[in-house]
C-alpha cells in the first residue's frame, strides 16, 4: 500500500484539518483527481491525488494532523491496508502517555513470557478515527501538560472532536476535606445568579485562518513599536476622474480603493524604507512593490496581494483586486496569492467609517487605513466650501520608518490622490 500524507500546501503550513473527503473508502482514485478538501493556516484548498489505486482513508473528517502525517493509503484493487499492531493489555501505555519511567519500587524480576489467551478486542464508540483521537491542537497540548487521557474523553466539537473545554472540564476532582477539617461554607446568596448572568454560553472553535490571524495580530501588538500619522486628502479630483472612467467603462471603473493602491505603490517605489521589512534585527528592502488588499471574508480577514502594483495600470489593478476579492469570498483563493506582500491597504470607508488605525501585518513596515470619501466643509482661500475628502492613517514600525520619512511617504500618497492624472499613466 502506498501512503498519502498531509501535504504542505503553503510555506508557513505546519498542520492541516481535513474538512471533506472527495473520494470514499474502496473507491478507485486516479492520479490528478480531486481527493480531499484541507483547511490550512491561510485558506481552504483541494488536494489532488498524486497516486492511483483503491483508497483507504486513515484520518477522518475534522481531524487536524501535522504536515507529513499519514491521512490515507492507496493500493491495488482488493488490497487492504495493514492493520495496526495491537499492544498487549498488560503494561501498555495509553496513546497520550507522557513516556515517564516506571516506579522502581514496583519493578518485578523478569520471567520468561507465558502464552496467554487473547480476549477479543471489542470496538467502542469514541472520538477516534483510524485509532487516532480527534482533538484540536490546543486540546492536545493542554491534555499533555495536565496528564489528561484523551481516550477517556467525549468531544463536544464538530464531529465529536475534543476541544479545549472538554480537556479543562476533565480535571481530577478536588480532594475531600480531611477529617476534622471545617466544612466549606455554603455559597453566598446570589452566586448562582452571577454565574448565570451571561445566559447560555456557546464556545466556538476558531478556524485555522482565525487562529493565524489571532496569533499574528497579537505578535504585532506585542513586539512592534508602532506610531501613527494621519492626513485628510482632498478627493475632489478623484471623484471627477472616477465619474468619467465610470461613464467610459460602465461597471469596470476603478474604485477609490484601487486609486489608493496605485498611489501607494508609486509612493512606495520612491520611499523604499516603507516597502521594507524587519527581520532578526535587520532591515530588508524589497525590489518588488507588492500591495496587499484587506478583504473581509466570512468570519475572517484575508489579504490577497497585487504583485508589482507600481508597474500596473489603474485598470489592471482594478480588475485584479476585483477578481481576488471574489476568490476570497468564494473560498478559492490560493496561498501564493496571499503571500509576498510588502505593504498593506485596509479600507473600511464603504462601511461609513471616517478613520481608524489598522494593525501592522508583520514583518511589513507599515499599513495604510482608508476611511470614507464624503463631502465635508473645508476652507479654501478664506471661503468655506463643500469638498469630498478622505482620511488616511499610516501605522508604522518605528524600527524601520522614522517620523519624518513616514510623513514624506504619506504626503506623497496624498499628493498623488489630489492630482490623480499620474495614476492613469
Amino acid at each position: 500500500m502506498a501512503e498519502i500524507v498531509m501535504p504542505r500546501l503553503s510555506d508557513t503550513m505546519e498542520e492541516g484539518t481535513i474538512l471533506r473527503w472527495l473520494k470514499q473508502d474502496g473507491e478507485e482514485v486516479k492520479r490528478g483527481e480531486e481527493l480531499v478538501e484541507i483547511e490550512t493556516d491561510k485558506a481552504t484548498m483541494i488536494y489532488e491525488s498524486d497516486l492511483a489505486g483503491v483508497l483507504q482513508t486513515v484520518a477522518g473528517e475534522g481531524d487536524t494532523l501535522a504536515v507529513g502525517e499519514l491521512i490515507a493509503q492507496v493500493g491495488s484493487d482488493g488490497a487492504q491496508p495493514a492493520a495496526p499492531a495491537v499492544a498487549s493489555t498488560e503494561g501498555a501505555a495509553p496513546e497520550e502517555s507522557t513516556g515517564g519511567a516506571a516506579d522502581p519500587a514496583q519493578a518485578q524480576p523478569q520471567t520468561p513470557p507465558q502464552p496467554q489467551p487473547q480476549a477479543p478486542v471489542q470496538a467502542t464508540d469514541g472520538p477516534t478515527a483510524g485509532g487516532r483521537v480527534k482533538a484540536s491542537p490546543l486540546a492536545r497540548r493542554i491534555a499533555r501538560d495536565s496528564g489528561v487521557d484523551l481516550q477517556a474523553l467525549t468531544g463536544s466539537g464538530p464531529g465529536g472532536r475534543i476541544v479545549k473545554a472538554d480537556v479543562q472540564g476533565a480535571g481530577a476532582p478536588s480532594p475531600s476535606p480531611s477529617a476534622g477539617a471545617p466544612a466549606a461554607p455554603p455559597p453566598a446568596a446570589g452566586v448562582e445568579g452571577v454565574a448565570t448572568a451571561k445566559g447560555q454560553t456557546t464556545t466556538v472553535e476558531l478556524s485555522r485562518t482565525q487562529q493565524t490571524i489571532a496569533r499574528r495580530m497579537a505578535e504585532s501588538k506585542a513586539t512592534i513599536p508602532d506610531f501613527t500619522l494621519q492626513v485628510e486628502v482632498d478627493m475632489e479630483e478623484c471623484v471627477m476622474l472616477r465619474a468619467e472612467l465610470k461613464r467610459l467603462s460602465q461597471d469596470e471603473a476603478p474604485t477609490y480603493n484601487d486609486m489608493v493602491v496605485k498611489a501607494s505603490a508609486l509612493a512606495l517605489r520612491e520611499h523604499p524604507h516603507a516597502n521594507g521589512s524587519y527581520r532578526d534585527g535587520r532591515l530588508q528592502l524589497h525590489s518588488r512593490v507588492n500591495v496587499g488588499v484587506a478583504v473581509a471574508a466570512e468570519d475572517a480577514l484575508v489579504v490577497p496581494t497585487v504583485f508589482d502594483a507600481a508597474e500596473k495600470s489603474l485598470g489592471v489593478i482594478a480588475r485584479e483586486t476585483r477578481a481576488l476579492a471574489e476568490r476570497v469570498r468564494a473560498g478559492t483563493i490560493t496561498p501564493p496569492e496571499l503571500g509576498g506582500g510588502t505593504f498593506t491597504v485596509s479600507n473600511l470607508g464603504m462601511y461609513g467609517v471616517h478613520s481608524f488605525t489598522a494593525i501592522i501585518n508583520p514583518p511589513q513596515a507599515a499599513i495604510l487605513s482608508v476611511g470614507s470619501v464624503s463631502p465635508r466643509a473645508v476652507v479654501r482661500e478664506g471661503e468655506v466650501l463643500a469638498r469630498h475628502t478622505m482620511t488616511i492613517t499610516l501605522a508604522c514600525d518605528h524600527r524601520i520608518l522614522y517620523g519624518a520619512g513616514a510623513a514624506l511617504f504619506l504626503a506623497r500618497i496624498s499628493e498623488l490622490l489630489e492630482a490623480p492624472a499620474a495614476l492613469t499613466l
